[in-house]
């Protein structure tokens, strides 16, 4: 198969934050991917918790400085760079003082999730999708994990549907248990429209509730396929993708995992053997 371009949106990511199922595959997944030929780029949020210096994060000043405006109120949009020499990768860093200097993943210090999670989605989806078109480059496939990342597929099949960087890209989202139960309600719902999307596109999915689920599906609509990351991922959402006659990559753990990964990938390209 020829290489494929293949933008990770990922949610978190070792070394920078600490080791879970998912921050392991947020690094694994692209390297192998990378290591299989293909060209990658990694975009992940800068958590509060990643230490700036110790990671050696530093601010691209030709990528930043655009304004998103969510809620009628203007956010920079910041971003950052970090090599990761032993993995030969470079990754991206989504800044912002409001959404994610000082603040954790999910919930607070006092494990109260955060009210504003949603508007948080939204910035970290379109923030990606403006540097990417900054960067000129076009992406075969997109490969969306977790919920922050989860209403990048609606911005890229509707709000940039006609721009160069993404108009042939395929998406694929990962799903997985349920990282937050609250519900964020109808505040965060009413942020999601930007360009021409509209509430009126998400609401067979949600019209006044946003959970983990509602998110994980407003994903699958927009995705052209569904990965499921673990074994805990609400039936709710398989169930969706296969109304909506998405194909499902099934949950594996074992050696080949990466392999089938790369193989789903390619079901979504029109790469041919040379």
């Amino acid at each position: 198969m020829k290489a494929k371009k293949i933008l990770f949106i990922t949610q978190e990511m070792v070394p920078f934050v600490p080791e879970s199922p998912k921050a392991k595959m947020g690094l694994q997944l692209p390297q192998a991917i990378q290591e299989r030929n293909n060209e990658i780029r990694t975009f992940t949020p800068k958590w509060g918790a990643i230490n700036e210096r110790r990671n050696q994060l530093h601010e691209v000043i030709r990528l930043s400085g655009m304004n998103l405006i969510i809620d009628e109120t203007d956010h920079p949009l910041i971003i950052k760079v970090a090599s990761l020499q032993a993995a030969h990768m470079q990754i991206y860093f989504i800044d912002n003082d409001d959404y994610f200097q000082k603040r954790d993943m999910v919930t607070d210090s006092d494990g109260n999730e955060y009210k504003d999670n949603g508007e948080r989605a939204v910035f970290y989806a379109r923030g990606v999708l403006e540097t990417v078109k900054k960067l000129r480059w076009a992406p075969n496939v997109i490969h969306c994990q977790g919920w922050i990342s989860a209403l990048a597929p609606l911005y890229i099949k509707k709000a940039y549907a006609d721009e160069p960087s993404f108009c042939d890209s395929k998406v694929v989202f990962s799903a997985s248990s349920a990282d937050f139960s609250e519900d964020m309600g109808k505040h965060n719902i009413d942020c999601i429209p930007f360009k021409n999307v509209t509430l009126d596109e998400i609401k067979d999915v949600c019209t006044d509730k946003l959970t983990y689920t509602e998110l994980a599906k407003i994903a699958v609509k927009y995705s052209d396929g569904l990965i499921l990351e673990d074994d805990g991922v609400d039936p709710e959402i398989i169930e969706y993708a296969k109304s909506q006659g998405k194909p499902v990559l099934k949950y594996n753990d074992g050696d080949n995992k990466f392999d089938e990964y790369d193989k789903f990938f390619d079901s979504f390209t029109d790469n041919t053997e040379d």
